[in-house]
């Protein structure tokens, strides 16, 4: 079976640190490079992080560049978004996705708030 399962996420207060993991069964994860992404309440879908098949490239979203970090171990088959200083504003439910976009996880929710 296909599938990412997402773990790690919570409510924090601003300013803390939360660090997401997912990961892959079912297919061939260090061919494939893998996303994050994010949908906060009443927006629409954001793309926050890519790292590509070998972590040789990473790209990040304007709204989260120097806070987070996308990683990935591809012994573990798991990728992690390893995000500080959060905002409010990133308050949302994060979604793993594999780079053709077909087979997203479950979705894990993460809040800031004080």
């Amino acid at each position: 079976q296909v599938q990412l399962v997402e773990s790690g996420g919570g409510s924090v207060q601003p300013g803390g640190s939360l660090r997401l993991s997912c990961e892959g069964s079912g297919f061939s994860f260090n061919h494939y490079a893998m996303q994050w992404y994010r949908r906060a309440p009443g927006m629409g879908r954001e793309l926050v992080a890519t790292t590509s098949s070998s972590s040789e490239m990473t790209q990040y979203a304007d709204s989260v560049r120097g806070r987070f970090t996308i990683a990935r171990d591809n012994t573990q088959r798991t990728v992690y978004l390893e995000s500080r200083n959060l905002k409010p504003e990133d308050t949302a439910v994060y979604y793993c996705v594999r780079w053709d976009r077909n087979v997203w996880g479950q979705g894990t929710q993460v809040t800031v708030s004080s």
